[in-house]
């Protein structure tokens, strides 16, 4: 079986913040992305924002764009080892927020992971378990330091053949920002963004509340909730086990894969969800932090300003960083809140 873009979150609406206007949805980034505006948005505003989708998808998507072209990603990874790429602005802007992030995480986030992810091609539609010496030549190939950024050139570039970029744990951040910006320059004053269960809840849900956004069950059935935070103009994201995989025989192979050892992430947990300002932070975190564990992911959560982090493991423990209690109810009666040293400090 291969599961494909199961939301881990899910937006918790009553009557008091019906859509001004019907959300639209439509397949791009790779998801089936919602929008949907509450508050003095219009359809100019939805026209706007899928747009903009459409040129971050033809710019960061691997393969081609919509006209049949390479996207500037793509350029890059087929000149790999060969030269530099003049490309987009925003891509230029996600390479190099992704490569903070793999600074961060001491590389547990890399956005070279490319050569892994195609090997296993979780997500596609032939999934496979790679044989040990596959996945010990791809993983050679995977190192953020080989990425070389040169800002004042416009141009990108990895140092080594067969090197590939892969930012599906970070542009659907980046576009999350771009549509908020979009509507926060119009007249939209409440909204939410959906790409896949990556969550941006703009503004505040009616009369000075919260949205509230239910955290999905990563044992149960979809639409099943084991949480629910409550947040204003945040993003919500969550990475997990149960997002994209694949089952050969009685095992489970889940897409978010280790820069240690090749192998699909195997620390205990199942689902990470990130709660900051911006939705490119959550984008990456939630996979650094699930790839890096409880203990050095939530130790990462606390350095950083106006995030919060809720992480779940196998056993239904639920851990959280230092303010998250202040916005996360749990609902789950098979799950409990387990102390760590960060939730009982502040910031």
């Amino acid at each position: 079986m291969n599961r494909l873009g199961v939301p881990l979150v899910l937006v918790l609406c009553g009557l008091s913040c019906s859509p001004s206007l019907p959300p639209r949805v439509e397949f791009t980034l790779g998801t089936l992305c919602r929008v949907s505006l509450f508050e003095g948005g219009t359809a100019a505003d939805y026209d706007a924002v899928f747009a903009r989708f459409q040129e971050i998808q033809d710019v960061m998507a691997p393969g081609a764009a919509a006209g049949g072209e390479a996207t500037d990603l793509e350029l890059v990874n087929l000149n790999a080892g060969i030269g530099p790429v003049m490309v987009h602005g925003d891509l230029l802007d996600v390479l190099e927020e992704a490569r903070r992030y793999a600074e961060l995480s001491d590389g547990a986030f890399d956005p070279t992971v490319g050569p892994l992810v195609r090997l296993w091609g979780i997500g596609s539609d032939n999934p496979r378990v790679p044989a040990a010496d596959e996945i010990e030549q791809a993983l050679a190939l995977v190192d953020w330091r080989d990425l070389v950024i040169d800002r004042a050139a416009g141009t990108a570039f990895l140092r080594r053949r067969g090197q590939a970029l892969d930012l599906g744990a970070i542009a659907k951040g980046y576009a999350a920002d771009q549509a908020a910006a979009i509507l926060r320059g119009g007249r939209s004053r409440r909204a939410v963004i959906d790409l896949g269960g990556n969550i941006f809840a703009l503004g505040e849900r009616a009369w000075w509340k919260s949205w509230r956004i239910g955290v999905q069950d990563p044992l149960d059935e979809r639409g099943t909730y084991l949480g629910i935070l409550r947040v204003k103009d945040k993003s919500v994201v969550t990475s997990g086990v149960y997002e994209r995989y694949f089952e050969e025989g009685p095992r489970r192979y889940h897409h978010i894969l280790s820069t240690s050892d090749g192998y699909p992430v195997d620390n205990g947990l199942v689902a990470v969800t990130i709660v900051a300002e911006r939705s490119i932070d959550a984008d990456a975190l939630s996979t650094a932090c699930f790839a890096l564990g409880p203990e050095r992911g939530l130790a990462l959560v606390e350095t950083l300003p106006d995030t919060e982090a809720v992480f779940v493991d196998r056993d239904r423990n639920v851990l959280l960083s230092s303010g998250a209690a202040k916005w996360f109810t749990l609902t789950g009666r098979d799950y409990r809140v387990i102390p760590t040293s960060s939730s009982s400090n502040t910031r």
